[in-house]
Protein backbone atom coordinates (compact mmCIF):
# COMPACT_ATOMS: atom_id res chain seq x y z
CA UNK A 1 0.00 0.00 0.00
CA UNK A 2 1.23 3.49 -0.90
CA UNK A 3 1.80 5.87 2.02
CA UNK A 4 -0.87 8.59 1.98
CA UNK A 5 -1.41 11.88 3.80
CA UNK A 6 -4.93 13.07 4.61
CA UNK A 7 -6.04 16.68 4.20
CA UNK A 8 -9.20 18.33 5.56
CA UNK A 9 -10.23 21.98 5.84
CA UNK A 10 -12.58 22.89 8.67
CA UNK A 11 -14.70 25.59 10.28
CA UNK A 12 -16.84 24.53 13.25
CA UNK A 13 -17.01 20.87 12.26
CA UNK A 14 -17.03 19.33 15.75
CA UNK A 15 -20.07 17.23 14.80
CA UNK A 16 -18.20 15.72 11.83
CA UNK A 17 -14.47 15.81 12.36
CA UNK A 18 -13.91 12.74 14.55
CA UNK A 19 -15.77 10.36 12.21
CA UNK A 20 -14.06 11.92 9.20
CA UNK A 21 -10.56 11.52 10.63
CA UNK A 22 -11.19 7.97 11.84
CA UNK A 23 -12.35 7.08 8.35
CA UNK A 24 -9.21 8.62 6.85
CA UNK A 25 -6.97 6.79 9.32
CA UNK A 26 -7.96 3.49 7.73
CA UNK A 27 -5.63 4.43 4.83
CA UNK A 28 -3.64 7.48 6.01
CA UNK A 29 -0.78 7.52 8.54
CA UNK A 30 -0.48 11.33 8.38
CA UNK A 31 -3.39 13.79 8.50
CA UNK A 32 -3.32 17.59 8.20
CA UNK A 33 -6.31 19.74 9.22
CA UNK A 34 -6.37 23.36 8.08
CA UNK A 35 -8.81 25.22 10.32
CA UNK A 36 -10.13 28.71 9.68
CA UNK A 37 -11.03 29.76 13.23
CA UNK A 38 -13.37 27.17 14.72
CA UNK A 39 -14.97 28.01 18.07
CA UNK A 40 -16.72 24.68 18.74
CA UNK A 41 -13.81 22.46 19.72
CA UNK A 42 -12.97 21.21 16.21
CA UNK A 43 -9.26 21.93 16.65
CA UNK A 44 -9.02 20.13 19.98
CA UNK A 45 -10.90 17.09 18.67
CA UNK A 46 -8.67 16.92 15.59
CA UNK A 47 -5.52 17.03 17.71
CA UNK A 48 -6.90 14.31 19.99
CA UNK A 49 -7.26 12.14 16.87
CA UNK A 50 -3.57 12.69 16.08
CA UNK A 51 -3.95 15.22 13.26
CA UNK A 52 -1.53 18.06 12.62
CA UNK A 53 -3.66 21.20 12.88
CA UNK A 54 -2.76 24.38 11.02
CA UNK A 55 -4.86 27.43 11.87
CA UNK A 56 -5.19 29.75 8.87
CA UNK A 57 -7.22 32.90 9.49
CA UNK A 58 -8.55 34.61 7.48
CA UNK A 59 -10.00 31.93 5.22
CA UNK A 60 -8.12 32.10 1.92
CA UNK A 61 -10.86 30.62 -0.25
CA UNK A 62 -11.68 26.98 -0.95
CA UNK A 63 -8.76 26.24 -3.28
CA UNK A 64 -6.04 28.36 -1.62
CA UNK A 65 -7.00 27.13 1.87
CA UNK A 66 -6.52 23.51 0.80
CA UNK A 67 -3.29 24.32 -1.06
CA UNK A 68 -2.02 25.99 2.12
CA UNK A 69 -2.07 22.60 3.84
CA UNK A 70 -0.18 20.65 1.18
CA UNK A 71 3.38 21.57 2.29
CA UNK A 72 2.56 20.15 5.74
CA UNK A 73 1.70 16.74 4.27
CA UNK A 74 4.51 14.20 4.66
CA UNK A 75 3.69 12.04 1.65
CA UNK A 76 3.37 12.72 -2.08
CA UNK A 77 -0.07 11.09 -2.35
CA UNK A 78 -2.84 13.01 -0.61
CA UNK A 79 -6.44 12.07 0.20
CA UNK A 80 -8.50 15.23 0.46
CA UNK A 81 -11.92 14.94 2.13
CA UNK A 82 -14.47 17.41 3.38
CA UNK A 83 -15.38 16.97 7.03
CA UNK A 84 -18.79 15.54 6.09
CA UNK A 85 -17.28 12.81 3.89
CA UNK A 86 -16.29 9.23 4.74
CA UNK A 87 -14.64 6.36 2.87
CA UNK A 88 -16.74 3.37 1.87
CA UNK A 89 -15.20 -0.06 2.35
CA UNK A 90 -14.73 -0.56 -1.42
CA UNK A 91 -12.49 2.52 -1.60
CA UNK A 92 -10.57 1.48 1.52
CA UNK A 93 -9.94 -1.93 -0.07
CA UNK A 94 -8.85 -0.35 -3.37
CA UNK A 95 -6.35 1.98 -1.70
CA UNK A 96 -4.91 -0.78 0.50
CA UNK A 97 -4.24 -3.14 -2.41
CA UNK A 98 -3.03 -0.55 -4.94
CA UNK A 99 0.46 0.78 -5.59
CA UNK A 100 -0.64 4.27 -6.61
CA UNK A 101 2.76 5.14 -8.10
CA UNK A 102 2.46 2.25 -10.54
CA UNK A 103 -0.79 3.59 -12.01
CA UNK A 104 1.02 6.15 -14.16
CA UNK A 105 -1.46 8.92 -13.32
CA UNK A 106 -1.52 11.95 -11.04
CA UNK A 107 -5.08 11.56 -9.74
CA UNK A 108 -7.70 8.93 -8.92
CA UNK A 109 -11.34 9.95 -9.38
CA UNK A 110 -14.00 8.13 -7.35
CA UNK A 111 -17.77 7.96 -7.13
CA UNK A 112 -19.62 9.68 -4.29
CA UNK A 113 -22.94 8.80 -2.66
CA UNK A 114 -24.77 11.89 -1.39
CA UNK A 115 -27.10 11.64 1.60
CA UNK A 116 -29.89 13.73 3.12
CA UNK A 117 -29.69 12.68 6.75
CA UNK A 118 -29.43 8.89 6.44
CA UNK A 119 -31.31 8.78 3.12
CA UNK A 120 -29.49 8.07 -0.13
CA UNK A 121 -31.05 8.81 -3.52
CA UNK A 122 -29.52 8.19 -6.95
CA UNK A 123 -31.81 10.82 -8.48
CA UNK A 124 -31.67 14.61 -9.00
CA UNK A 125 -28.01 14.41 -10.00
CA UNK A 126 -26.96 12.85 -6.70
CA UNK A 127 -25.39 9.69 -8.18
CA UNK A 128 -23.05 8.85 -9.73
CA UNK A 129 -21.29 11.97 -8.54
CA UNK A 130 -17.63 11.73 -9.59
CA UNK A 131 -15.14 13.60 -7.41
CA UNK A 132 -11.39 14.14 -7.45
CA UNK A 133 -10.04 13.37 -3.97
CA UNK A 134 -6.88 11.24 -4.23
CA UNK A 135 -3.86 12.81 -5.96
CA UNK A 136 -0.12 13.27 -6.10
CA UNK A 137 0.58 16.70 -4.63
CA UNK A 138 3.95 16.90 -6.41
CA UNK A 139 2.18 16.85 -9.78
CA UNK A 140 -1.29 18.29 -9.12
CA UNK A 141 -2.89 21.08 -7.10
CA UNK A 142 -6.21 22.75 -6.34
CA UNK A 143 -7.61 25.46 -8.59
CA UNK A 144 -7.21 28.86 -6.83
CA UNK A 145 -10.92 29.70 -6.61
CA UNK A 146 -13.08 30.87 -3.70
CA UNK A 147 -15.63 28.04 -3.89
CA UNK A 148 -15.99 24.57 -5.40
CA UNK A 149 -12.34 24.05 -6.17
CA UNK A 150 -11.18 20.96 -7.98
CA UNK A 151 -7.81 19.32 -8.49
CA UNK A 152 -5.95 20.09 -11.69
CA UNK A 153 -4.00 17.10 -12.94
CA UNK A 154 -2.52 16.13 -16.28
CA UNK A 155 -3.69 12.52 -16.06
CA UNK A 156 -6.21 10.52 -14.03
CA UNK A 157 -8.19 7.32 -13.84
CA UNK A 158 -11.79 6.86 -12.78
CA UNK A 159 -12.73 4.00 -10.47
CA UNK A 160 -16.07 2.74 -9.18
CA UNK A 161 -15.16 2.80 -5.48
CA UNK A 162 -17.06 5.24 -3.27
CA UNK A 163 -16.94 8.15 -0.88
CA UNK A 164 -19.97 8.80 1.34
CA UNK A 165 -21.07 12.41 1.55
CA UNK A 166 -23.50 13.50 4.27
CA UNK A 167 -24.48 16.51 2.20
CA UNK A 168 -27.40 17.77 4.28
CA UNK A 169 -28.60 16.97 7.78
CA UNK A 170 -32.19 17.83 6.84
CA UNK A 171 -34.22 20.15 4.61
CA UNK A 172 -33.45 23.35 6.59
CA UNK A 173 -29.73 22.53 6.28
CA UNK A 174 -30.24 22.19 2.53
CA UNK A 175 -31.63 25.73 2.39
CA UNK A 176 -28.89 27.11 4.63
CA UNK A 177 -26.22 25.73 2.30
CA UNK A 178 -27.56 27.89 -0.51
CA UNK A 179 -25.27 30.47 1.13
CA UNK A 180 -22.39 28.94 -0.84
CA UNK A 181 -23.91 30.67 -3.85
CA UNK A 182 -22.26 33.80 -2.48
CA UNK A 183 -18.81 32.25 -2.90
CA UNK A 184 -19.62 31.07 -6.41
CA UNK A 185 -20.94 34.54 -7.20
CA UNK A 186 -17.56 36.06 -6.38
CA UNK A 187 -15.87 33.65 -8.80
CA UNK A 188 -18.38 34.63 -11.48
CA UNK A 189 -18.09 38.35 -10.78
CA UNK A 190 -14.31 38.13 -11.07
CA UNK A 191 -14.52 36.38 -14.44
CA UNK A 192 -14.82 38.06 -17.83
CA UNK A 193 -18.25 36.58 -18.49
CA UNK A 194 -20.99 39.10 -19.33
CA UNK A 195 -23.82 39.33 -16.81
CA UNK A 196 -27.41 40.35 -17.56
CA UNK A 197 -30.47 40.92 -15.37
CA UNK A 198 -32.38 38.03 -16.98
CA UNK A 199 -29.73 35.45 -16.08
CA UNK A 200 -30.71 34.77 -12.43
CA UNK A 201 -34.23 33.73 -13.43
CA UNK A 202 -33.12 31.84 -16.54
CA UNK A 203 -30.34 29.90 -14.81
CA UNK A 204 -32.39 29.30 -11.67
CA UNK A 205 -35.32 27.94 -13.68
CA UNK A 206 -33.11 25.73 -15.82
CA UNK A 207 -31.30 24.35 -12.73
CA UNK A 208 -34.66 23.30 -11.28
CA UNK A 209 -35.80 21.73 -14.57
CA UNK A 210 -32.48 19.93 -15.04
CA UNK A 211 -32.48 18.36 -11.57
CA UNK A 212 -36.19 17.61 -11.28
CA UNK A 213 -36.99 16.42 -14.80
CA UNK A 214 -33.79 15.71 -16.75
CA UNK A 215 -32.01 14.07 -13.78
CA UNK A 216 -35.23 12.40 -12.58
CA UNK A 217 -35.57 14.16 -9.23
CA UNK A 218 -39.31 13.51 -9.48
CA UNK A 219 -38.57 9.84 -8.78
CA UNK A 220 -37.19 10.74 -5.34
CA UNK A 221 -40.41 12.19 -3.98
CA UNK A 222 -40.10 15.08 -1.55
CA UNK A 223 -36.31 14.68 -1.36
CA UNK A 224 -36.03 15.14 -5.12
CA UNK A 225 -38.38 18.12 -5.18
CA UNK A 226 -36.63 19.88 -2.30
CA UNK A 227 -33.20 19.22 -3.81
CA UNK A 228 -34.32 20.58 -7.17
CA UNK A 229 -35.85 23.71 -5.62
CA UNK A 230 -32.64 24.39 -3.68
CA UNK A 231 -30.50 23.81 -6.78
CA UNK A 232 -32.65 26.34 -8.60
CA UNK A 233 -32.44 28.82 -5.72
CA UNK A 234 -28.67 28.40 -5.49
CA UNK A 235 -28.24 29.06 -9.20
CA UNK A 236 -30.52 32.10 -9.01
CA UNK A 237 -28.56 33.53 -6.07
CA UNK A 238 -25.23 32.86 -7.76
CA UNK A 239 -26.10 35.09 -10.72
CA UNK A 240 -28.05 37.67 -8.71
CA UNK A 241 -25.19 38.07 -6.23
CA UNK A 242 -22.61 38.30 -9.03
CA UNK A 243 -24.59 41.11 -10.67
CA UNK A 244 -24.85 42.89 -7.32
CA UNK A 245 -21.10 42.55 -6.70
CA UNK A 246 -20.25 44.08 -10.07
CA UNK A 247 -22.82 46.86 -9.56
CA UNK A 248 -21.32 47.73 -6.17
CA UNK A 249 -17.82 47.76 -7.63
CA UNK A 250 -18.84 50.14 -10.39
CA UNK A 251 -20.38 52.59 -7.92
CA UNK A 252 -17.21 52.72 -5.78
CA UNK A 253 -14.81 53.33 -8.67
Amino acid sequence: MTQISGLVITLNEAHNIVDCLRSMKTVCDDIVVVDSGSSDGTVELARQEGATVIVQVPFLGDGPQRSHGLPYCRHAWVLNLDADERLEQDLIDYIRRTDLDSLGVDLVETRRRNYIGQRFTPYAGQYPDYVKRLFNRLKADFTPVTAHTYIQASSFIRINAHIIHYSYRDYPDMVVKCKYAGWLARNLADSNKPLHVWQPVAHGTWAFIRHYFVKAGFLAGLDGLTLSICKGLGSYLKYANAIEIRRNRSTTQ
